[in-house]
């Protein structure tokens, strides 16, 4: 008999860790090759994590909802052949140092609060600091923030953990009277006042969702500029097209891989799009790689990203807005699918919306809402005059974040993909 340690594996270059969110194997389990042991998630996808070898589960080093770190043992396997018994000897050899390193983030657990809890807003890189330094909730509520509307930063995390043996903020916190009730006020679940309404949990990804779209909105001075674009041409040609389109490529052809085209072309001529914000720094990007919003099938949203959608052409764009999104709706994107992202679009018009006003996916400083198209009475100039025609129109919603963009080049940058658009060649070959 050997012993193989089953590690989390890498997931991607920007993914440091996960979050164990259900063991499909207990204790005694039978494994078979790349049978899948436990499903994890990331802050942005969920993934399973399958077993290299065939064997039985006999120990499991970690828990549900468990925090583990890229490349650490979350599991022991034993096989049946000996192919892996330097692994075995490997492990047996770690396993006093396991059992301590287990007891250690067991206290570390029992010391650190649930900063969920807090009424306080703190970022996600201040509680992983503040969960590795074995902050608990009620000194991280101490710590003088000096970020905006009093939040606690980094360096001031930072400053505190440096100076935390020398100075008295650290006993004042620990006796800090108030952060018991906060707590157990934040984890009493509502009760109904009538008795017929259903009180549910968010789940994992909703929590994520919403605590995104809160910090956003604080982050970023939003604002919108809108206009309207004359698509005629463009549902015209897609017409005459999509039936040969998919016949030969075996793709659909969907108006929104149209649209990416466009957004990829402007943003390469509006480069102050293509930015994200680092405090009081400006990081401009290399390369463009286009969010695309999809909506799961539970109801919550995730955005996969088209690496140097700049470098597609149409049958490229088309086949990685399908892939994406069909396996978004499988379940299926890796973590590296939703990483990198410079620029995001996201289609409201799917639901029959006109408009809409999205939220900045941080730290992006832009984001751009596809409205339905619609037949609507327009104007439509003639050498020989004006008459009133059907045109098929709708509307480009464009979310810019004003400490950095100003209306001139917001504002400049939806009208070139307007432009784009209108201009599109009816006699086009793809």
């Amino acid at each position: 008999m050997a012993k193989f340690e089953l590690k989390l594996p890498k997931m991607g270059e920007s993914v440091a860790e996960a979050t164990i969110t259900n063991w499909l194997k207990n204790v005694g389990d039978t494994i078979e090759v790349d049978e899948t042991v436990l499903e994890i998630a990331t802050d942005k996808v969920d993934s399973e994590v399958p077993s290299e070898v065939a064997g039985t589960l006999v120990e499991i080093l970690f828990q549900v909802d468990d925090v583990v770190q890229v490349g650490q043992t979350i599991a022991i396997i034993e096989t049946a052949g000996g192919s892996v018994a330097p692994v075995a000897a490997a492990s047996t050899a770690s396993t006093p140092v396991a059992a301590v390193q287990n007891t250690v983030v067991a206290a570390q657990e029992i010391t650190t609060a649930a900063y969920a809890d807090s009424e306080k807003f703190f970022s996600p890189l201040v509680k992983n600091i503040a969960k590795e330094e074995g902050i608990s909730l009620a000194e991280l509520e101490a710590i003088t923030g000096t970020g905006k509307d009093a939040r606690v930063t980094k360096s001031d995390i930072l400053d505190y953990v440096k100076n935390r043996g020398t100075q008295a903020p650290v006993a004042k916190a620990v006796e800090a009277p108030k952060a018991t009730p906060v707590a157990a006020a934040a984890k009493a679940v509502p009760v109904s006042v009538n008795g017929g309404d259903e009180v549910v949990e968010m789940d994992r990804m909703r929590k994520l969702i919403a605590g995104y779209m809160v910090q956003s909105i604080q982050t970023s001075a939003h604002v919108q500029s809108f206009i309207e674009v004359d698509v005629t041409n463009i549902v015209n040609w897609r017409n005459k097209v999509k039936n040969s389109f998919e016949k030969r490529e075996g793709e659909k052809l969907t108006f929104t891989p149209i649209f990416m085209e466009a957004v990829a072309k402007a943003l390469k001529e509006f480069p102050g799009m293509n930015i994200s914000v680092e405090g009081d720094y400006i990081i401009k990007k290399k390369n463009i790689n286009l969010g695309m919003a999809a909506a799961l099938p539970n109801g919550n949203l995730i955005v996969p990203v088209i690496k140097n959608a700049d470098q597609l052409n149409l049958v490229g764009m088309a086949k990685a807005v399908n892939d994406l999104g069909n396996r978004a709706k499988m379940g299926k994107l890796k973590p590296d699918d939703t990483q990198g992202g410079t620029y995001t679009v996201t289609n409201v018009g799917t639901f029959g919306s006109v408009f809409g006003t999205p939220i900045l996916n941080q730290p992006q400083v832009g984001i751009l809402a596809l409205g339905a198209i619609r037949k609507v009475p327009a104007v439509i100039e003639t050498p020989e005059g004006d008459f009133i025609g059907i045109r098929q129109k709708m509307f480009l919603s464009h979310s810019y974040d004003h400490r950095v963009v100003d209306g001139a080049l917001g504002g400049s940058f939806v009208k070139r993909v307007a432009d784009i658009l209108e201009a599109w060649d009816i006699n086009r070959e793809v």
